[in-house]
């Protein structure tokens, strides 16, 4: 019969949960066979008790000035972060590849460094030529901006001796491997061992540290979820790479809001903040074209104005396409739906039907389903919307149009960007001064908006007056 300390150990590969015996699933990731056996449990030891080297200290009498947040030069970020860093604060980054982490965390490194605050990028994943040449691309030398390529957890640790810096940059945490602990960079074991080391370093200089972390393919952080428990703030780099927007949203944040976002835009100079970004979700032009229709998204805290197009196609095949990019395409289903349900568009059905945002946006709150709603219905009646219009509610399965959040605050930013009329659901509260706003109940007030079709001519001075009101479309719910 084997001692009490001879049972074998299992541990969750995904987030490291521990039990003295083996289960398909693990209760705390809710993964499947992924409790794997690692040896013989640890025999129980009792800690002694030890001499307090520092007595606590009624919380008044805490120094809060040590915990003060310092600008990292990058305003988005800052935004991001609820002021800069805080020294002694350890920051998680993770995204996809080639999404711009390096690009940004390099051009961070050197706007913070200063002569009495170095800083030091740690790469793991690259030579120090290439972090140089991308640093001469971004405009990212400094005098005190060190730079080291090291993949030894000891050696990382010994140029923290060296450099003392006030801020350092691991890229990435999961190309540092532990000479203590067997297993590749990355394993489970190193990633901990790494985690844990650095957090030590962090906290006992009070040194500001970004660490780098990669994502797996369904979007998660990779490696165990002890590192995300561990790090004081979790920072998620997202953007299609075809696309020059980036956003930087906080997961999690011991020091600010988790509900903040960070727009950047990514080029061949580099990476530079947008504290405007509405400018690359919307198309310029000088007449409306029927299949567009402008909302006001929500990101965070951040109003954006956002552009929704569809085009209708008749088409032969039994089944019709319904393509989407930047919408849920379950969404989009249910709004066709509604639309030839409870608008009465019965031509719907039988064509292809594409639809897209602009800028690589991804509207996935419901508060865009009436501008989508709308611009299917303008692409059906090839009639195009009034000028200056945005459109704002979700859409229910009855052909309600129900109340969303935060509708002044994306009432004032269409206001302040120029746009004079609002379709909004009903009990929205007040408009802001100069900006006309139309409440809707539900789906079939809403598609009066739409002019009534008329035969094609050239457009003669005053048309825009007499678009901008809203008139009922009898041809586009035939």
């Amino acid at each position: 019969m084997p001692r009490k300390a001879d049972r074998p150990a299992y541990r969750c590969s995904e987030c490291g949960w521990s039990t003295a015996k083996w289960l398909g699933r693990c209760p705390e990731c809710h993964a499947w066979g992924t409790v794997e056996e690692v040896g013989a449990a640890p025999a129980l030891r009792t800690t002694p008790v030890a001499r307090v080297a520092s007595p606590a200290l009624p919380i008044g009498q805490v120094d809060g000035q040590r915990v003060t947040a310092r600008g990292t030069g990058v305003p988005e970020l800052d935004r991001v972060l609820g002021g800069g860093l805080v020294p002694g604060a350890v920051v998680l980054l993770a995204g996809e590849p080639g999404v711009g982490k390096s690009t940004l965390l390099l051009d961070v490194a050197a706007k913070a460094a200063s002569a009495d605050r170095p800083t030091l990028y740690v790469t793991g994943e690259e030579s120090a030529g290439q972090v140089r040449m991308r640093a001469d691309r971004i405009g990212a030398i400094h005098d005190h901006l060190y730079l080291a390529a090291e993949t030894d957890l000891a050696s990382v640790l010994g140029q923290l001796d060296v450099v003392k810096p006030a801020l350092l940059v691991l890229d990435s945490v999961q190309t540092i491997a532990s000479a203590e602990l067997d297993g590749a960079p990355g394993g489970m074991a190193q990633v901990r061992e790494v985690a844990g080391a650095v957090i030590r370093a962090s906290k006992e200089r009070g040194m500001a540290t970004i660490l780098v972390g990669h994502v797996t393919k369904d979007g998660a952080i990779a490696g165990p979820r002890l590192l995300e428990h561990l790090v004081d703030v979790v920072l998620h780099f997202e953007g299609d790479r075809h696309a020059r927007l980036r956003l930087v949203r906080g997961v999690k944040n011991r020091y600010g809001a988790t509900d903040e976002v960070g727009c950047f835009e990514l080029h061949d100079e580099g990476i530079t903040s947008l504290a405007d970004p509405s400018g690359l979700f919307l198309t310029r032009r000088d007449e409306p074209v029927p299949g567009t229709c402008l909302t006001v998204t929500l990101e965070g805290r951040r109003p954006l104005v956002a552009e929704v197009q569809s085009l209708t196609v008749a088409t032969q095949i039994p089944s019709p396409r319904r393509t989407t990019s930047g919408l849920e395409t379950s969404r989009v289903s249910m709004i066709l739906a509604v639309l030839e349900q409870r608008g009465q568009i019965a031509a719907l059905g039988k064509n292809d039907i594409y639809t897209a945002t602009v800028g690589g946006v991804r509207l996935s709150e419901p508060a865009a389903d009436l501008a989508v709603a709308l611009a299917l219905a303008s692409a059906a009646s090839d009639t195009p919307l009034p000028k200056n219009l945005v459109a704002v509610g979700e859409v229910g399965l009855a052909g309600e149009v129900r109340r969303v959040t935060g509708v002044q605050r994306r009432l004032s930013e269409a206001s302040r960007l120029g746009f004079t009329h609002a379709l909004v659901p009903a009990d929205s509260g007040e408009a802001p001064p100069g900006m006309r706003v139309i409440e809707v109940a539900d789906i079939g007030e809403a598609l009066r908006v739409l002019p009534a079709r008329r035969p094609r001519r050239p457009r003669e001075p005053g048309d825009e007056a007499v678009a901008a009101e809203p008139s009922r479309g009898a041809e586009a719910r035939r």
